[in-house]
């Protein structure tokens, strides 16, 4: 069956068609996404959820949406969508960060230009039959020095433009580094040089608590005397109380503001003062951007909903097509192993230590570990995948570690998981034969080769005579056909392990006619899934 996408907001056709032509049950309905009721109502027949702005993915909503994979944002903001509920739920949150960077990079140029010159004010004047050339006294930017602050995707952008209108750049970004800097072709500054240093200064990071009013009242005191700030990221990076005082003071020459605190914004601190320029949140707002975004967020939906392919994810590691082509099978080992320890383990976890030896060791480990973990986490929680179960784990203060190695033994490239108790450390590992089917290859340390499959027993005992022959015979005895039998010991007369694929899972009195031989420590059995 095709999956199923709602389209709640308004995007181009070109886009929905993106959806039809990749065989996706596409409804195109840009006016449920206000009608919350409505959307709750039939948000439970659909696999994925495109939007924009006016749509609210809300922990109540998700609780309505059983078949929800994912949601796929349209721009760069994800402001109304509950990205922790929606990972609990196992629902993947991609945006569109790249498509709308050149537009928005440019509406910054396009304030700071109009700040500069007071075009708007001007303009004003002029078509009111006013002839005020004197009172319009501008400032070049040439020369002048531009303080950015984030020198991410758009920020990057905003250098490249100053420098183009030969504008001395300044950045603070605490990620950036000295050789990307000199790459970008700008000075690497504290935040505090830079408010000291800028004519202009420009915000291009994200709302976050530590950027929450990045200008307060203390940083903007701390700007140079006429100083001009342009906002186009997110409202909220400014004091606007404060910044207004400035304004009114002379300290502050002029701002220009994109992006408010509440939006939509009909009051401000900011509104009508006449050095500054204010726009609706326009960053990008162009027919260009719009396309771009809409056509990329209906790609990445399409590829992770047929291939697996996760691009641009805010909850989940990223995984193009060819990744997951290649990793697929070492993704269902990686769930194999988890599955295998978490449905052995039924005292709380405190460590998970994975080891990825050879080749594999190369691939997308963020994805793998996500498998391993919703493969444990499974056993107690049938609901978690592969995004929700890095949250259930954190939430159970499970530390994950990651150890990679280069080819070590007779495979290619194998992975071992260890999972660690109060009392005890479970391990076993696995690998991928060249017919790309998972084999477990070694449990608590002894050598096997056993193939997987969806119903199999698990026994640990002592090394003795009459093991296979009890199996066997309490297996027939019962209707219960044994596709593949594995044993392993880690040395004579000491402990020793079978792993039988059964056609069908015994049942219980099957199980405890076993254990009333006296010979098994342990008799288990476990499920895995094969789809």
């Amino acid at each position: 069956m095709a999956p199923k996408v709602l389209v709640s907001d308004k995007l181009s056709e070109t886009a929905v068609q993106i959806f039809r032509d990749r065989g996706i049950d596409v409804t195109f309905d840009p006016s449920i996404g206000k009608d919350k009721e409505k959307l709750a109502q039939i948000i439970g027949d659909y696999d994925g959820l495109a939007i924009r702005s006016a749509t609210k993915v809300t922990a109540k909503l998700l609780d309505n949406a059983p078949r929800l994979k994912v949601v796929g944002r349209a721009g760069i903001g994800v402001d109304n969508v509950d990205i922790p509920a929606a990972s609990k739920k196992g629902v993947i949150v991609m945006n569109t960060p790249f498509g709308n960077s050149v537009t928005t990079a440019e509406h910054a140029i396009a304030l700071m230009m109009a700040v500069a010159r007071q075009i708007p004010e001007a303009n004003a004047s002029t078509h009111a039959g006013k002839w005020e050339k004197s009172r319009f006294m501008g400032s070049e930017v040439t020369a002048k020095t531009l303080g950015v602050i984030g020198a991410g995707n758009i920020g990057a952008i905003v250098c490249d433009r100053a420098l183009g209108l030969r504008m001395k750049v300044i950045a603070y970004d605490p990620f950036l580094s000295e050789e990307r800097a000199t790459k970008l072709g700008v000075t690497k500054v504290e935040l505090d040089e830079l408010l000291a240093r800028a004519d202009f200064i420009t915000l291009h990071v994200p709302l976050t608590d530590k950027t929450r009013n990045i200008l307060s009242a203390e940083a903007i005191a701390k700007t140079r005397p006429g100083v001009r700030i342009i906002n186009c990221a997110r409202g909220g990076l400014v004091d606007e109380t404060a910044l207004a005082a400035a304004l009114k003071s002379g300290h502050v020459a002029g701002a220009g503001f994109d992006v408010f605190e509440v939006e939509p914004a009909t009051d401000s601190p900011l509104f009508g003062l006449p050095n500054v320029v204010v726009t609706p949140h326009l960053g990008a707002s162009t027919t260009e951007a719009q396309e771009n975004v809409a056509l990329q967020v209906a790609e990445q939906m399409s590829d992770y909903l047929l291939t697996g392919a996760v691009q641009n994810a805010l909850n989940m590691p990223s995984v193009t097509a060819e990744e997951a082509a290649v990793m697929a099978p070492w993704v269902k080992l990686a769930a194999h192993l988890g599955s295998f320890a978490g449905q052995l383990t039924e005292d709380p976890i405190r460590a998970v230590n994975i080891l990825y030896d050879g080749a594999v060791a190369e691939m997308n480990l963020d994805a793998l570990n996500c498998a391993v973990i919703a493969g444990i986490m499974k056993a107690s929680n049938p609901d978690v995948n592969m995004v929700s179960a890095p949250v259930v784990a954190r939430e159970r203060g499970v530390k994950i570690s990651t150890t990679t190695q280069g080819k070590s033994g007779v495979f290619d490239a194998y992975i071992k998981l260890t999972v660690v108790t109060e009392d005890r450390e479970r391990s076993i590992a696995g690998t991928v034969f060249s017919d790309g089917k998972p084999r477990f290859i070694q449990i608590k340390g002894i050598t096997i080769d056993a193939e997987v499959g969806q119903h199999m027993l698990y026994t640990t005992n002592e090394d003795v005579p009459g093991i296979i022959g009890t199996l066997g015979q309490t297996m027939g005895e019962n209707g219960v056909n044994i596709a593949n039998f594995t044993l392993g010991r880690s040395s004579r007369g000491a402990e020793a392990i079978a792993l039988l694929y059964l056609d069908a899972q015994p049942p219980a009195d099957v199980l405890a006619k076993l254990k009333a031989t006296g010979l098994f420590r342990q008799v288990r059995p476990l499920e895995f899934d094969m789809a």
